[in-house]
């Protein structure tokens, strides 16, 4: 059935005389006259030597591109598929777009990018297999990345752009696009400037690209990343707290990035938060285990060791939390008090009621090695 509502007028001259289609391919013959290649050349394979139009006897049969009548046949083509989509749109605003109109929506990307990017989110939530469609489409990932790169982005674009990245973080098979400066600089924007969801999925986003110790380096060393995340663990958003914590565990591993965290406070802020009344046990566990990282690197040790309130505190989680916040806190206590036998350390255990929670520890059904860990502290501490 006929849609009046986009019916779009051919202009004549990008009719092909011979087929009446828009030409796909326009080629001139001698005469001037301009035909679809695969339409003119039939013609003249028939036996044919004359012009269509004109009945000319033709003195070449040579066929010359119109390079110009193509481009602008391009163009009304484009053209109307922006109208298509937009009319789609209106139609079905509240519906997840179709293979095809992803298609478009994707091919015409710098038009109305916002509502654009809109679409392709739903598109990218409603299932796995339209995750994996977007991931095999060619250009996909380049054209969606361009608006990292893009000086002019503004912030909400930059949020649709990282959140579309969440959500096929398993289908990005090469990441370091992600690395590139302008990239880091539109993800701490993210941190800096976008709502609680976006700041989350940026904070994810980077975690996923911290792959090997190179990856981890260049984020650690963004100017004014670190700081930002850091910021993020005194927000009043546990999810945003939690995914923070989480990316910090995965970048801490090589020495370097331990010291530049250290030198943007964060053991204060985790003290802060073992501190709270109402922190959730995945966060507690996840700052035991990464100040138990920390305490892997002079700096960390020597900052953790003979802060005897933080120390406390660490105490205070062995067998109040969970089995985990237990391992990770006598695993800080053992390396202080035992391995590296830090005298203040082991006062500050010592005086926190450390010796009872150890005891009881012992006779509980912990871990081989938490039963271990926990021996070698009574026999330095008694």
């Amino acid at each position: 059935m006929a849609r009046d509502d986009l019916y779009v007028a051919v202009p004549s001259s990008f009719r092909c005389p011979i087929s009446l289609d828009v030409m796909k391919s326009p080629v001139s013959l001698c005469t001037g006259v301009t035909y679809d290649r695969a339409s003119i050349q039939r013609w003249l394979d028939s036996g044919n030597n004359t012009c269509p139009a004109t009945m000319q006897v033709l003195e070449s049969k040579d066929l010359v591109p119109n390079r110009n009548l193509q481009r602008l046949i391009q163009i009304w083509l484009d053209s109307v598929a922006r109208r298509q989509l937009d009319a789609d749109s209106v139609r079905n605003s509240a519906a997840v777009p179709s293979q095809n109109q992803v298609k478009l929506l994707v091919k015409h990307l710098d038009i109305n990018c916002f509502s654009s990017l809109t679409k392709i989110i739903c598109f990218a939530r409603e299932s796995e297999e339209n995750r994996e469609f977007l991931a095999k489409m060619d250009g996909f990932f380049s054209k969606v990345l361009d608006f990292m790169r893009n000086a002019e982005s503004g912030i909400k674009i930059v949020e649709q752009v990282v959140k579309i990245l969440d959500l096929m973080l398993t289908k990005i098979s090469d990441k370091k696009p992600l690395l590139e400066t302008n990239c880091l600089s539109k993800i701490l924007l993210v941190l800096q400037r976008g709502n609680s969801d976006s700041q989350i999925e940026a904070v994810r986003l980077l975690e996923s690209i911290a792959v090997d110790g190179e990856s981890k380096l260049k984020i650690g060393q963004k100017e004014g990343l670190v700081a930002e995340l850091v910021k993020s663990l005194r927000k009043e958003n546990p999810r945003l707290i939690e995914a923070s914590l989480s990316f910090f565990i995965a970048i801490t591993m090589p020495k370097r990035i331990k010291t530049v965290v250290i030198q943007y406070r964060i053991i204060p802020e985790l003290k802060y938060l073992l501190s709270q009344p109402n922190t959730t046990t995945s966060i507690t566990e996840k700052a035991l285990e990464l100040l138990e990282e920390l305490s892997t690197c002079k700096e960390g040790r020597v900052e953790i060791w003979h802060d005897s309130v933080l120390l406390g505190r660490i105490a205070e989680t062995v067998l109040k939390v969970s089995s985990n916040a237990t391992e990770h806190a006598v695993a800080i206590l053992w390396s202080g008090c035992y391995l590296f036998r830090d005298r203040k350390a082991q006062e500050a255990v010592a005086s926190s009621n450390g010796m009872t929670k150890l005891l009881l520890l012992m006779q509980s059904n912990c871990s081989p090695a938490v039963r271990q860990m926990s021996g070698d502290l009574v026999k330095v501490l008694g």
